[in-house]
């Protein structure tokens, strides 16, 4: 049971083709969302329409018979059939008449508009057929014409039982009447579809000799005695009422500017009616009758559940079970899973930590968790690197590094100032979790399951032993391998990878974790050469689409290792890839495109490809060696649930290191410690000013309470000895105050009241926790934008560039002098100002690129900063990371790595400004320049890349094919996407237009609660009786 194998169906998308087509036609049934009156006896076509079906067939449901010939895509029906309101010129014209002030309607249309504002209709129909034939009937009893038809549940007979009568003569007059409109109409049905409308219209039709006369009279009569808004039959008090209604709609008329917009789009809808559109092929009906039921039942799911229990599976609807089939291919849960899921903590809303081994499942359990939070409780639920449901984390990275820092401090927060918060963290096993129980407040629950089993050997010479546990010295002997070398072969692959790969590939997959980058390289090469060339051939077809989709990435450039290895179905995968690339060649593997990757530790972490064979190249990462939560991470991906029956891993080494992997796969598991006091207690100063700052903890007495309940406080005394935490505190404290960034006292040794003082920040600290600024180049920064007031070169944005590179990639880069000497003199004279504004003049290059000693001091870390400056430049011109990259010698990965951190940084410094007067010429400068780092694309790609999903390669493909605008992909078709897109998938095509739509649905209602508050009448306005008593 594979927790990330996604099975799509194709029948998912069968209503793709049949929407659009549709779209393209002006329908005539338009149906309003349901409405949220429990009470309300009015409701839409496709509702009564399936009432009236149920309740004579009970046995055959409509969405029963048709959910079995078609699966809806789930994402395209997330939007339903989106309609623009730029393309619909009745409601335009409809909206503009009701701005108008001078809008009057005749005596007729206003006693028609009095029944609508007193049964707010849910549909209503525009067919010219359908009206005149009600018109006739209806003006037989009321004498006056009848435009739009209003639809009421079934009233109940003298008898108490319900007629359905009324409801069916109309809806066998609609269908009649679409059939009679639409003779050309089945071919776009296919036959499935054509029998069931078969099987809709048969119960209908019986009742067709009825008199619709006593029908639309009753159906009238219905709604006004039902409707809970009018309290009385009488003819007299329904004039009243329309005299009343008719003097607001006249009064409101002249003030409609004064009327929300959605209160103004509400009746120009409800009078659309009035204006006649063709008629909706039987496609579009029938969705429409679905997709309402659909809606309707959800409604009433929720109206009618008691609590927070939705569903049969864990509180949540089935549906959600029949989602995690289609997509995860999961039929039932792990019994770890269910045991966990209902469990007393869990039920109750406590906190809790969830801890096994990788590849268990834990996933899906906070998958299901977050679910619940969000359909059954309405809550809101955070993320945080990578899972959280509530709040929930992969809590073994607390131990690691900066990461671990900003993740602790959150926690913090969240449990400082929220009690309602629950928080859920998974983990994988650990030797310390009782530490983490404290600091979380959190109840416990571990299993050692794995859904494959897993088989650790290692591998010296050419001898391969079994990790085990009950041995004297942890290795038994396993076997000898029996590949056959060559003396050339030999030296060339002194650790056999080769032999080993080939026991399991192409027929399963293999991960060979190497310990550098260009090592991943080199291996992958060096495999290519002794394969047969009998794996070409295999899956040749797709190899080459791969091969074609990684040049168009590149604007027709490839990595030449990986056009030499991926024809063998073989790739690298490390962080000198850039994030298109790395994202194909994981998609490829996971399709078994690729039967091996070469990668580093990285791809254990953080993303999940697992393996039938896991190999070691060796037992260090670069020059460190493995910790045992690093070993645990790579053998874990060995082992494909639902795949495989069991998995493997190998860990090549030599003999003089046997010692120190006896205590690799020996010892227990390395604990999880606080990382606020490393790198220079970086991490508590970080928290220190954001707590003062935020006023969470103010005075020395709520500090010291605040820290208490962090990990940093829980493991206080195994990582203070000799200090009080007292004393950690102030010291931390000191350099905040010496750098100007909080102000008040922070001894508390000479007066005890002391700590009860308050701690402010000064604006420079108010302005550097805003913008998260580090603590260690927090004045740096201050100084380089105080300094470039002075003389800011504006020809370019070279200056600004330089700014906004981040000071921490500094040390990742070492400029090459020729390089840099030759891009001095390619500038021009402007650019070339900015060398020496800066502090990098020529004579420094010259004799830097020619070897020569330089006496003249430089401050080298400006020089390094500028050298990246002068990449990030490069790149905002050209555009081509290739070019770049071959320009400056670099990784492609590295690359693009610096652009998002100098965008990053640019949206930190202009916060920065905005908190600081002095820097006000800065905000408009830095906020263009963000906007254009975030993206360094061509202007024209930047509406398609804002699509999630959607990177600079596809949107070029996009761009030319015609969708150039948001608008264009959120009304896109997801089957012509497939078409004429190359290399899109369907399930690649349906996200792109399900993610348009979304976004363009939020820019939307954003920009309508800006309507809204522009045309909302102040309240603080002055009495107007006031001028109107003046002016009588």
């Amino acid at each position: 049971m594979d927790l990330d194998q996604s099975s799509e169906s194709q029948d998912t998308n069968q209503w793709v083709p049949i929407r659009k087509r549709v779209r393209e036609k002006n329908v005539s049934i338009k149906t309003a969302p349901p409405s949220k009156k429990k009470n309300s006896n009015c409701i839409s076509v496709p509702e009564m329409n399936v009432k009236q079906k149920e309740e004579v067939h009970p046995a055959s449901s409509l969405t029963q018979d048709y959910m079995e010939q078609v699966d809806c895509d789930s994402q395209e029906d997330l939007f339903g059939d989106y309609e623009s309101f730029a393309d619909d010129s009745c409601f335009l014209t409809q909206l503009a008449e009701r701005r108008c002030p001078n809008f009057a309607s005749s005596p007729a249309e206003n006693e028609k508009e009095d029944w609508k504002d007193a049964v707010e209709p849910q549909t209503t129909f525009q067919n010219p057929n359908l009206l005149n034939c009600l018109q006739n009937d209806e003006s037989k009893t009321h004498k006056h014409p009848v435009e739009d038809v209003i639809l009421a549940t079934s009233k109940k007979d003298s008898s108490g039982k319900k007629s359905n009568a009324a409801s069916e003569q109309i809806c066998t007059e609609v269908l009649s009447v679409l059939q009679a409109g639409n003779i050309d109409e089945p071919d776009e049905l296919p036959s499935s579809q054509l029998a069931l409308m078969e099987k809709i219209n048969s119960p209908l039709i019986k009742h067709k000799s009825k008199s619709l006369e006593s029908e639309t009279s009753w159906m009238s009569n219905c709604c006004v005695n039902d409707h809970p808004n009018i309290p009385s039959n009488s003819e007299k008090e329904m004039l009243n009422l329309s005299k009343v209604q008719n003097q607001s709609r006249i009064t409101n008329s002249g003030t409609s500017k004064q009327m929300s917009l959605k209160d103004q789009m509400k009746h120009a809808m409800a009078g659309n009616a009035m204006a006649p559109a063709p008629q909706a092929s039987r496609s579009k009906q029938l969705k429409e009758i679905v997709l309402s039921e659909e809606i309707n039942v959800a409604l009433k799911t929720i109206e009618a559940s008691s609590g927070v229990d939705m569903g049969p599976f864990y509180g949540l609807p089935s549906k959600v079970k029949d989602l995690i089939f289609q997509f995860k291919g999961i039929k039932e849960l792990y019994e770890w899973q269910h045991t966990c899921l209902t469990l007393e903590s869990v039920q109750e809303r406590k906190n809790l930590i969830y801890s096994l081994p990788t590849n268990g499942g834990k996933t899906l359990v906070a998958e299901i968790l977050i679910m619940q939070e969000l359909l059954c409780r309405k809550n809101d639920v955070l993320f945080i690197l990578p899972y959280v449901a509530i709040v929930q984390e992969k809590l073994h990275m607390l131990g690691e590094g900066s990461r671990g820092a900003v993740l602790e401090m959150a926690l913090s927060k969240i449990l400082y100032t929220s009690k309602t918060t629950q928080i859920i963290g998974m983990s994988a096993t650990l030797n310390n979790v009782s530490d983490l129980q404290h600091f979380l407040k959190a109840e416990h629950y571990t299993s050692n399951f794995r859904p494959v089993q897993l088989k650790e050997y290692v591998k010296i010479r050419d001898i391969i032993y079994e990790v085990d546990n009950k041995s004297e010295d942890y290795f038994t002997f396993s076997r000898v391998l029996s590949y056959k070398y060559s003396s050339n072969m030999e030296k060339i692959d002194p650790d056999h990878l080769i032999a080993l790969v080939t026991e399991v590939i192409p027929k399963y997959s293999c991960l060979v974790f190497c310990p550098t980058k260009k090592n991943c390289e080199n291996v992958s090469k060096m495999l290519c050469k002794y394969l047969s060339r009998s794996f070409i051939t295999l899956k040749e077809k797709e190899k080459c689409a791969l091969i074609e989709e990684l040049k168009s990435i590149g604007n027709g450039l490839m990595c030449p290792i990986l056009r030499q290895t991926v024809p063998y179905g073989l790739a690298y995968h490390h962080g000198g890839l850039t994030n298109d690339e790395r994202k194909l060649i994981e998609e490829a593997y996971s399709a078994g495109i690729l039967c091996l990757l070469t990668c580093t530790s990285t791809l254990a972490t953080g993303v999940n490809l697992p393996a039938r064979r896991v190999i070691l190249r060796s037992p260090y990462v670069a020059r460190d060696f493995l910790k045992r939560s690093q070993y645990k991470q790579m053998v874990g991906r060995a082992g494909r649930a639902g795949i495989d029956t069991e998995g493997e891993s190998i860990l090549i080494t030599q003999e003089q290191d046997k010692k120190l992997i006896t205590d690799l796969v020996s010892r227990p598991l390395e604990g999880c410690y606080s990382n606020l006091i490393h790198d220079n207690e970086k991490g508590i100063k970080d928290l220190l000013l954001s707590l003062i700052g935020l006023k969470i903890a103010q005075t020395l007495g709520e500090i010291v309470e605040f820290m208490a309940g962090t990990l940093l406080g829980v493991q206080q005394q195994q990582l203070f000895k000799g200090k009080s935490f007292l004393e950690v505190i102030e010291q931390a404290l000191e350099p905040l105050m010496e750098k100007s960034l909080i102000e008040g006292k922070v001894s508390s040794s000479s007066d005890e009241e002391e700590i009860y003082h308050k701690l402010q920040v000064t604006k420079l600290g108010h302005a550097t926790f805003k913008g998260s600024i580090d603590l260690a180049y927090c004045d740096t920064l201050n100084m380089d934008l105080k300094k470039s007031l002075e003389g800011l070169v504006l020809g370019n944005c070279l200056h600004l560039i330089y700014l906004v590179t981040p000071y921490d990639m500094v040390s990742q880069c070492t400029p090459d002098w020729m390089v840099y000497f030759r891009q001095f003199h390619q500038m021009d004279v402007v650019e070339q100002k900015v060398f020496s504004t800066v502090g990098v003049p020529e004579s420094f290059l010259t004799k830097k690129a020619s070897g020569q000693a330089v006496r003249k001091t430089v401050d080298g870390f400006v020089v390094g900063r500028f050298y990246l400056s002068l990449v990030l430049y490069s790149l905002f011109k050209e555009m081509n990371t290739w070019a770049v990259a071959q320009k400056f010698n670099m990784s492609r990965g590295f690359l693009q790595s610096l652009l998002n951190s100098a965008a990053t940084f640019c949206s930190s410094v202009l916060h920065f400004c905005e908190e600081l007067e002095e820097f006000w010429a800065y905000q408009a400068l830095f906020q263009n320049l963000t906007h254009k780092l975030s993206y360094c694309v061509k202007p024209e790609l930047v509406p398609l890349m804002e699509v999630s999903g959607i990177l600079e390669a596809r949107a070029r493909q996009l761009y030319k094919a015609g969708y150039k605008s948001l608008s264009h992909l959120a009304n896109a078709s997801p089957e012509m996407l497939v078409k004429t897109i190359e290399h899109m998938s369907r399930r690649q095509a349906n996200q792109i237009v399900s993610s348009a739509k979304m976004l363009l649905n939020e820019k939307a209602e954003a920009l309508q609660e800006e309507v809204e508050e522009l045309l909302r009448l102040p309240v603080d306005l002055p009495l107007q009786s006031v001028s109107t008593e003046t002016a009588h």
